[in-house]
């Protein structure tokens, strides 16, 4: 840890194993902006020679699949929320630093957003103090770790030891794995310690009293602002336990954790609506299809998309990214119902596609902005 690693790669090859040590969470956090691809005429692309389209349309692939984060509405409020009460914290180490759950249900966006805010941390601790500590060791202000279902505290400690690529990761105990977890997180001057997939515990098994009363150590000894990721952390008590010694257990770290919550899109009144048209509007202008146009999708698409999606912005994306690949690889070009119908979706989304296309069909509901209105 006391050396620089060397410098992270443009645009790397990026997964959950990678994001959980400190040189592919530093690679995702430094790599530079994707170049957005020349959208080409009909006549521009049969211009081009075999070697060229190919590598045309890989550019396109690998830029479709890779269209956020969007910066919605709901990530720039959680990201202000998570400036609150991280640069709050920012006081003596003998003072216990606060906790954030960011709560909600699959595919609202969570750990995108989440990352996307310990990105910008990252880069603005290493633009303000340098790469390095005083002492020469090398800055790591983000930690994560992602929690499986069989997840102990000893695996727990080890995973964060993984992260900071601790030699000393093979062989102790929890307690040991702990100590060494905290000299890293000290010795790197680490600001955030990231928990996601927090909902794949145990709930109200021991092992899961013996996680909680971890992370209220964590809490005290540890100079971080804890941030939780999880979906239905508030049903499986996270927050609030009831008389038992265990759930009060539980209910001292949700005292001190501050519970911040991803929503869908709605469309029900014509401010929601105008948030989903401007997210539409958003994408468009990132899609790089002969064919595309200005209205197809926030005009021509817009109920079909929401009814395809729930208004779960990951759920979309997903839609999206999938259709203009389909829409590259046939020579289609550009999105429409037709070519969307034949491409699949989330299952959630389409166990969901059935009720809402029946309300909006009904005249129910509707996610177009009414002039008059």
């Amino acid at each position: 840890m006391t050396t620089r690693d060397q410098p992270a790669p443009n645009h790397p090859t990026l997964d959950n194993l990678t994001l959980t040590r400190k040189e592919g969470f530093i690679a995702f956090a430094e790599a530079s902006t994707r170049p957005m691809p020349e959208r080409l005429t009909r006549s521009g692309l049969k211009r081009l020679g075999e070697t060229a389209l190919a590598k045309y349309n890989a550019e396109r692939r690998r830029w479709h699949a890779n269209l956020g984060p969007l910066k919605t509405p709901q990530m720039a409020e959680l990201h202000e929320q998570l400036g609150d009460i991280v640069d709050s914290d920012e006081q003596s180490e003998e003072k216990t630093k606060s906790a954030v759950a960011i709560d909600g249900l699959p595919g609202l966006g969570k750990t995108t957003t989440a990352l996307a805010y310990a990105r910008d941390l990252h880069r603005r601790e290493i633009a303000e103090l340098g790469p390095e500590t005083d002492r020469g060791h090398q800055r790591i202000p983000v930690c994560r770790v992602g929690l499986t279902g069989n997840t102990t505290m000893l695996e727990f400690n080890r995973a964060m030891l993984t992260y900071f690529g601790h030699p000393g990761v093979k062989t102790g105990t929890a307690a040991q794995f702990g100590h060494r977890a905290l000299d890293c997180v000290l010795t790197c001057e680490t600001r955030i310690l990231m928990i996601d997939d927090l909902h794949f515990l145990r709930w109200g098994k021991s092992e899961t009293v013996e996680i909680s009363n971890h992370f209220k150590y964590i809490a005290n000894e540890f100079p971080v602002t804890i941030i939780y990721i999880g979906v239905g952390l508030a049903k499986h008590g996270l927050f609030a336990g009831g008389s038992s010694y265990h759930d009060a257990i539980i209910d001292q770290t949700g005292r001190r954790t501050t519970k911040l919550d991803m929503e869908s899109f709605t469309i029900r009144v014509k401010q929601d609506r105008e948030r989903w048209r401007d997210l539409l509007l958003s994408i468009e202008k990132r899609l790089v299809l002969t064919d595309s146009h200005p209205g197809m999708l926030a005009n021509e698409l817009s109920d079909y998309l929401y009814v395809r999606s729930s208004g779960h912005i990951g759920s979309l994306i997903t839609l999206i990214n999938r259709g203009c690949q389909r829409a590259v690889r046939t020579g289609a070009e550009r999105l429409n119902q037709e070519l969307l119908d034949r491409v699949k979706n989330d299952e959630a989304s389409e166990k969901a596609r059935k009720e809402l296309q029946s309300t909006l069909k009904a005249g129910k509901l509707t996610s177009r902005i009414d002039p008059a209105s």
